[in-house]
């Protein structure tokens, strides 16, 4: 409000009425609207003089603002100046709203108690419009404050009018705000959208290929910000005229901030020829557009679509525990004692709960423990303790998992002290089961589409987003079932049975008249698909917004080379523990002491890259500890890129000792190497096969045929 009043869009004549009748701001924070208040009023009375008397600025509310259109005023009496202010401004007419929404999405842990504000009118409003457009399964970001102010400001304008917002930007172009984005078109004559980028976890996730550049607002965000104008003119016919203009690659925050200056408006950008003309398409996007022949393929698995030829039965997110640092650990003994530790407080604040008199019940946030070193609660678990439900502890329930890629982990794997499991139970019901699952990264990925094939339970980000796809899935074999003459059972109590459809397989048959073709092959086949250059670049931004499917390619020589390709890749990645490790120089060719223990030897704590003569990282050399150094690693064994880093760079972070900061678990990779794979130079041997494994990888793709389909 103090830059409006010095820009000199208002005349001086008319300043005063503006001042007293026509501008308006809130905040519900006491201190910054005391703060807002006190700006406000010095910069008018600069302007203005000091002859004309104090005018204090009574365009100024303390309130939520969304909260002000829900409910009657509930602090009329004890601030009757403030609800007096509150009533006059929902009564005008408003024309033009400016702001820099929150980007709140809602509390980080159960632990902390922070309850969201619920708007019941303004979310329903979003459920008329937003969600009831939208094709994603998860629409909670639809409630993000930010998306909630461009609901409750399109609702204020009215049939005219301007709203000029400092957003995130992720609406621009994520898959969830499809319905947003149609919305938006249909509401709007004019939106002009400037995308600053600067969406820091997207740099990181894709080890810095994204282009993002940094944040303008520094350390203060992490995501992507874009200053947006939507404009309604009821004297225009035409809806959805769509202008973006981006700010481009790679840039700084300060020479971001220039640019900025420098085009000062929308008219700025105009007279550039910065704005490019957006045509939305049929699926409501305005970038990344993707292409409609992409679903003419087979699609890996719909639990839509009943209609759908799938290639897979039955397909799953990963374990979901919403409590790594307790349920994951390098030792099994730590991970074990963990949950235990965290079972008993549990059932020991379950009993204390269900002893007290009736009106705890109303305040369970009041009554548990909420020390993050002693438990961590997530939504289902106080509703666990609500209903009187104790936790067993089960050191069977203790499994290998692929935590990361090429990282390995022991989980506690139970359906009630995992957040969600999902179909997990279909695909590693036990610790016997044996199965190989197709990873593939999850719509709106910000690594970008990667896939890695692994043959333990997968945790939830393995891969960003991640769906899984197995070559088998388990049914639990009932008191009485004899499970059927031809059907595989074993010892374990469940049954085992093909994870590829049999229609899938008739599909590929048909295409492919006389060749022999099973379901193992069409595994290993679409294995070598999803890692063509052919098929990632061409359908890029499909892979972005929708699972991937699964082409024909056009003659049975192809067919027989994309499958022995991902029999090929399948077994570097599953065995990367036993392929022969890269033969990379130690210690400038020296060699190992001879002198010290095998456990302090080969003790890792933080592997780290070595600088070169300018101070930029040395690819080519890894300080492992203070006893060993590794050189003459070739540059090209980074090309292997899995959910948006190196390999390699997966292991030089995952193969290490990490404190989580809220529970204080240490994390030591030593222990995994000791206790279960019996070698303490396990993660240094780690490092030198996962070379072998880029680069044979890279060998693989590269010889892969063109898609032809």
């Amino acid at each position: 409000i103090t830059r409006l009043l010095q820009s000199g869009l208002i005349k001086p004549e008319e300043l005063p009425h503006k001042y007293q009748h026509e501008i308006h701001a809130n905040d519900i924070v006491l201190l910054a609207y005391y703060i807002a208040a006190i700006n406000i009023e010095t910069v008018y009375h600069d302007l203005v003089g000091q002859e004309s008397g104090y005018q204090p600025f009574e365009g100024i509310c303390l309130t939520d603002t969304f909260q002000m259109y829900e409910t009657k005023d509930m602090l009329n009496e004890l601030l009757p100046i403030n609800s007096a202010r509150r009533k006059r401004q929902v009564a005008l007419p408003i024309r033009v709203i400016m702001g820099n929404p929150p980007y709140s999405v809602g509390q980080k842990s159960a632990n902390d108690n922070a309850q969201n504000v619920a708007y019941p009118l303004l979310d329903q409003r979003i459920r008329e419009t937003y969600v009831k457009h939208s094709t994603a399964t998860s629409r909670k970001n639809l409630y993000d404050s930010y998306i909630r102010a461009i609901r409750w400001g399109s609702d204020r304008l009215g049939d005219a009018g301007i709203m000029a917002y400092v957003t995130g930007g992720a609406w621009i172009e994520r898959y969830f705000a499809d319905g947003l984005r149609k919305c938006l078109a249909d509401d709007f004559t004019n939106l002009y959208v400037f995308s600053l980028r600067g969406d820091i976890r997207k740099n990181m996730l894709s080890s810095g290929s994204a282009k993002e550049g940094e944040n303008v607002f520094g350390s203060g965000s992490m995501t992507g910000i874009a200053i947006s104008l939507f404009v309604k003119n009821p004297a225009i016919n035409t809806h959805g005229n769509i202008y973006f203009h981006d700010i481009g690659n790679d840039l700084g925050r300060q020479e971001k901030l220039e640019i900025i200056g420098q085009f000062g408006s929308v008219h700025g950008i105009t007279i550039q020829g910065g704005w490019q003309k957006v045509m939305p398409d049929e699926n409501h996007d305005w970038l990344n557009q993707v292409k409609q022949e992409f679903d003419e393929f087979l699609v890996f698995g719909d639990k839509k679509d009943r209609t759908a030829t799938p290639v897979f039965r039955n397909y799953s997110s990963g374990v979901k525990t919403n409590r790594d640092a307790w349920c994951y650990n390098a030792s099994r003994d730590v991970m074990l004692s963990n949950t235990h530790s965290m079972i008993a407080i549990y059932n020991s604040q379950r009993l204390q709960y269900h002893q007290t008199p009736e009106n705890w019940r109303k305040k369970l946030n009041e009554f548990i423990n909420t020390d993050k070193k002693k438990i961590s609660w997530t939504v289902a678990l106080k509703q666990d303790l609500e209903k009187n439900k104790a936790l067993g502890f089960d050191e069977g329930e203790a499994l290998i998992s692929a935590y990361r890629p090429f990282t390995k982990r022991w989980v506690y794997y139970s359906r009630r002290l995992n957040e969600r499991v999902y179909q997990m139970p279909q695909i590693f019901p036990n610790a016997t089961a044996e199965n190989r699952v197709i990873c593939v990264s999850g719509i709106g990925a910000r690594s970008g589409f990667s896939t890695l094939m692994v043959d333990s339970i997968p945790s939830f980000d393995m891969l960003e987003k991640g769906q899984c796809f197995p070559f088998n899935l388990y049914d639990k074999i009932e008191d009485g079932d004899s499970g059927g003459l031809f059907q595989e059972q074993d010892n374990s109590g469940y049954r085992k049975q093909d994870g590829i459809s049999d229609t899938a397989l008739t599909h590929f048959q048909s295409a492919y008249p006389g060749a022999t073709i099973i379901k193992e092959d069409l595994f290993y086949y679409l294995y070598g698909i999803l890692h063509s250059e052919d098929y990632r670049d061409q359908f890029r931004n499909n892979l972005m917004k929708q699972l991937p499917r699964l082409p024909v390619v056009s003659d049975v020589a192809d067919f027989r080379a994309f499958r022995e390709a991902g029999r090929a890749l399948a077994e570097l990645h599953l065995g990367y523990e036993k392929v022969g490790p890269y033969a990379v120089t130690i210690n400038a060719g020296e060699g190992l002491p001879q002198t010290t223990s095998p456990e302090t030897l080969y003790r890792v704590v933080k592997m780290k890259h070595d600088k070169d003569k300018g101070r930029n990282p040395d690819r080519t050399r890894v300080i492992y500890n203070t006893h060993i150094t590794l050189s003459d690693i070739p540059l090209d064994a980074y090309d292997y890129v899995v959910n948006g880093k190196s390999a390699i760079q997966w292991v030089i972070e995952r193969q290490g000792v990490k404190t989580d900061k809220a529970s204080g678990i240490v994390n030591d990779a030593n222990n995994y190497a000791i206790e279960t794979m019996q070698n303490p130079a396990y993660p240094l041997e780690l490092l030198q096969r996962i070379i072998t494994v880029s680069i044979e990888t890279m060998k693989v793709v590269r010889g892969l045929p063109p898609l032809r389909v």
